[in-house]
């Protein structure tokens, strides 16, 4: 449902927040389909230029690479039957951006500011019309820091790692304690990183998914965003 770039009176924007493997991009995905929103993963534009920063050469580490790289890329979101498609240069890459090798790098190539400011800019034009439910790591903080609703989801390490694990079903053959190494140290890069770390904004509704269900999660903020809504009203 869209407004023709308009603002819309009847429709809030929803920023969820939290640190990897949280549930973010599940539980956005599904409050969107209830509340008939659209859904923006930027996680996954971060990992479509990581993956694309990986298949031209360039080290998460370099800086000027990177700038030059983001500012050509046609990085596009779209609705499929399993989800949320990711278009890189009109490639389909939804599956390639999961990748492990992606997911080791994608911290470090976001943490450089050249990056985040350009998709940043692409993801404040999107939210631009209203009725958006947007994740990641400082949506509420810095890229839609007036948005109505905001989250901040999280959950234990272990809980985290565990989901991981059970979601990877033994596929790469990687032990449960190693995604937790990975997990821990990734929430402490996007913590410490010096570009909008992770952090939780002040009015920011934080829940703890360590002990819910998805879909007690889900019915939990779309309940929020109705009091939000009849509050904007």
């Amino acid at each position: 449902m869209s407004n023709n770039g308009g603002r819309c009176s009847d429709r809030i924007n929803v920023a969820i927040d939290g640190p990897a493997g949280a549930g973010k991009s599940t539980v956005a995905r599904k409050v969107a389909e209830q509340l008939g929103y659209v859904y923006i993963d930027t996680g996954a534009m971060y990992r479509a230029v990581t993956l694309a920063a990986n298949r031209a050469g360039i080290d998460p580490g370099e800086q000027d690479r990177l700038k030059e790289l983001v500012e050509v890329l046609n990085i596009r979101l779209a609705p499929g039957e399993n989800g949320q498609m990711v278009f890189l240069n009109e490639e389909d890459v939804t599956s390639e951006i999961r990748s492990r090798d992606v997911t080791q790098h994608v911290s470090q190539v976001a943490s450089h500011e050249s990056v985040r400011i350009r998709l940043v800019e692409l993801q404040r034009q999107l939210a631009a019309a209203r009725g958006i439910v947007m994740d990641g790591r400082d949506i509420g903080t810095h890229v839609l820091p007036d948005a109505e609703l905001k989250i901040f989801l999280t959950a234990s390490v272990h809980i985290r790692a565990l989901r991981r694990y059970q979601e990877l079903k033994d596929r790469t053959g990687v032990s449960l304690e190693q995604l937790e190494a990975e997990i821990a140290g990734r929430d402490l890069s996007d913590e410490q990183r010096e570009i909008s770390p992770l952090v939780c904004a002040k009015d920011a509704i934080r829940i703890d998914s360590s002990e819910l269900t998805i879909e007690q999660v889900v019915a939990l903020i779309q309940e929020l965003g109705r009091t939000k809504l009849a509050e904007a009203k």
